[in-house]
């Protein structure tokens, strides 16, 4: 059960995990790797090469290289 908004854009090579949902128009860079359960609530971007941990909520924009993780999403680490 993935669920894509219609209006959201997927970046090459990007890896999403079961259950998860693009809500709104989200922009995935090249790279991403989105785990299990996460719910991205657009209008937002994520940068390429960017991690989104399981089950993270996130509802800001993600810079390039950085890993978010948590309700709401937070930056955990940065490239």
């Amino acid at each position: 059960g993935i669920i894509i908004h219609p209006e959201s854009v997927i970046g090459p090579n990007c890896m999403i995990f079961h259950q998860v949902t693009l809500a709104g128009p989200v922009v995935l860079g090249g790279h991403v790797d989105i785990g299990a359960g996460a719910k991205l609530l657009g209008p937002l971007s994520v940068g390429d090469h960017a991690v989104i941990g399981a089950n993270a909520v996130v509802t800001k924009d993600v810079p390039a290289g950085a890993t978010v993780a948590g309700i709401p999403a937070r930056v955990i680490s940065a490239e």
